[in-house]
């Protein structure tokens, strides 16, 4: 994180700058205070970030993971204060009984399912955070940045967030391509699977109540809990490349151990919500605030259909993997592990999940991306 650091003029002491919560003067400035460490007399050493006894390229990936998972943390807590399930697991919000009532129509279990995925990424956070300072070596805190306001409307603690779930995007494309048997990712670059709600990738979408006029329509509050259906799948399924994507790259065996062992926690995420999401009713909604159409289509019925939508088709279709050579072989994809730290940082900022937030942010994520995509194994 060279470029984050290069305009100081004298070492900062990090965790004192979070710890007194101190605003942000600029980008520098910013990005000192978001990495934290144990000692001062190490902060006191240099602005670089610290490795402590992990190679910097570990201490590169697992920061980069601390951070994807602090931000899915933030707008997890975001969906249980209105959806889920609040109790002293994942605290916070009331609940919003109409909202909660429209995510059941897909499944009657949504708000336990929401409450576990919370409470799982409070727990990836928590680790990850704790595990890099066991080692000596910097933390991630992305407080300073808490700053977007969130939903209105009844059952959120109107509490300021990180992301931004109330303008979103989706690539539904991840419907198709688990479900393609000829193509893959890692092969097929520059191939374009089918999105599975097309409108969802066109214009800017709520996934939550923004206030309680959003819960007077009954169809158009479908609509907000359909596109969160869409958003948990799209979301997890991330998680499902990254983890497996950065585990080629880390060096010592306990560092990889993490990596392989929070990885499948969000591919079981990510098969739970695909199949909720398949239970969307189709319908037709016009946002009132902002005129942006949505259609959730019958995905069992033409022009939809077949092998590359079928709803129930929920396991991930054999497909080429490494070499067309080979036999097909039912896969996690991508897996490619060039750039896909900064591949991440892309999608989310693509998908809107940051709009509001200012340019020392950006560089922040793009240098903490950057690290963990120089990370190699042996150093």
């Amino acid at each position: 994180m060279e470029n984050v650091w290069s305009s100081m003029k004298t070492a900062i002491n990090r965790r004192s700058f979070v710890k007194n919560g101190l605003t942000a003067a600029g980008a520098a400035t910013v990005g000192a205070g978001l990495l934290a460490n144990g000692s001062s007399a190490v902060a006191e050493k240099g602005p670089e970030e610290h490795s402590g006894r992990l190679t910097p390229g570990d201490a590169a990936l697992l920061r980069f993971a601390a951070a994807a998972e602090i931000l899915e943390t933030d707008f997890w807590v975001q969906y249980n204060e209105l959806g889920g399930i609040q109790d002293s697991e994942v605290p916070g919000g009331s609940g919003n009984p109409a909202y909660t009532e429209a995510l059941e129509v897909l499944d009657e279990d949504m708000a336990v399912y929401i409450h576990d995925n919370t409470d799982d990424e409070f727990t990836h956070q928590n680790f990850l955070n704790a595990y890099l300072a066991s080692k000596g070596a910097d933390t991630v805190n992305l407080e300073p940045f808490r700053t977007l306001p969130g939903s209105t409307a009844t059952g959120s603690s109107g509490k300021l967030r990180l992301t931004n779930l109330a303008q979103l995007t989706l690539d539904t494309s991840w419907w198709t391509r688990y479900r393609s048997s000829t193509h893959n990712p890692d092969l097929d670059p520059n191939f374009k699977f089918p999105q599975a709600i097309p409108t969802l990738a066109v214009g800017q979408h709520t996934a939550i109540p923004r206030t309680d006029a959003d819960t007077a329509d009954p169809n158009f509050l479908q609509a907000i809990a359909n596109t969160a259906a869409f958003h948990f799948p799209t979301i997890e399924q991330g998680g499902n490349s990254l983890y497996p994507s950065m585990a080629q790259r880390a060096t010592h065996v306990e560092v990889l151990r993490i990596l392989i062992s929070i990885g499948p926690t969000e591919t079981m995420h990510f098969q739970t919500w695909s199949d909720k999401a398949g239970n969307a009713p189709p319908l037709t909604a016009v946002d009132p605030v902002t005129g942006v159409s949505v259609t959730f289509p019958d995905l069992n019925s033409p022009p939809f259909g077949g092998e590359d939508f079928q709803t129930n088709l929920i396991m991930p279709e054999p497909c080429p993997f490494l070499s067309r050579k080979l036999p097909p072989c039912s896969i996690i994809r991508p897996t490619e592990t060039k750039g896909i730290a900064m591949g991440v940082v892309n999608f989310l900022t693509a998908m809107g999940l940051f709009i509001g937030q200012p340019p020392a942010f950006f560089e922040l994520l793009k240098d903490l991306a950057e690290d963990a995509d120089e990370a190699r194994r042996g150093r």
